[in-house]
């Protein structure tokens, strides 16, 4: 099917208020294209350099997210362009983003990432530190004036079975429905569910879907 057969078939089976997000990564502006025509505006990549060569061949009104590990010393090619940075994963990096927002004049969205899986290999944080971070609610804006949490991101355990994949997504759903009773103004992000799991991560609460292969195909490099 084509791209454009492809969104339409993942947007009749996805329920409203879902928001579907394209990962463009290892596609050209010619694809990316394709699914822009077809009606799709989130678009999300995951290497800094690829990010930033892309943006100025492709139409201004694209939302772009960023949803893979960023080193702090590449910040400048990707929070100038990105809406939303999905992938936060440690609290360095949280310190990072503030100081170049607060440097630009700017109020980054980001979403915490949850080290869900069982690979080691990983990036994320733990229930607990999120727990942590978000429990302080009444003195983030002041210790990071330049952020503003928008919610979590997970992926589950890299597997065919899918009672695993579930209990993952139960597992962030719960942690992301504690969190809102803390009454984080704008936090209201869950972005769970790629290709192979999406249908699962909405049936667990998903607010975003990242999805790559079922749009575009194999990549192109």
């Amino acid at each position: 099917m084509s791209v454009r057969d492809n969104i339409k078939a993942i947007e009749e089976k996805l329920p409203q208020g879902v928001s579907l997000v394209a990962v463009s990564k290892f596609h050209g502006p010619e694809r990316i294209l394709e699914a822009y025509s077809a009606g799709l505006r989130i678009f999300a990549e995951s290497r800094p350099q690829e990010f930033a060569a892309k943006v100025p061949q492709l139409p201004a009104d694209i939302e772009w997210h960023f949803i893979g590990h960023l080193q702090t010393n590449k910040l400048k090619l990707v929070l100038p362009y990105a809406k939303l940075i999905q992938s936060v994963d440690s609290f360095h990096l949280l310190e990072a983003i503030d100081s170049w927002a607060v440097a630009n004049g700017r109020v980054v969205d980001v979403l915490l990432e949850l080290h869900l899986g069982a690979e080691e290999t990983k990036q994320g944080f733990s229930e607990e530190e999120i727990i942590r971070i978000v429990s302080e609610t009444s003195s983030f804006p002041e210790m990071f004036p330049g952020i503003r949490i928008r919610g979590l991101m997970g992926m589950a355990t890299n597997t065919d079975d899918m009672t695993v994949v579930e209990k993952d997504f139960e597992r962030i759903e719960a942690l992301f429905n504690r969190i809102r009773a803390f009454g984080l103004e704008g936090f209201d992000q869950l972005s769970i569910g790629m290709s192979a799991d999406w249908p699962v991560a909405v049936r667990h609460g998903a607010t975003m879907v990242r999805i790559g292969t079922d749009i575009f195909g194999p990549r192109e490099y």
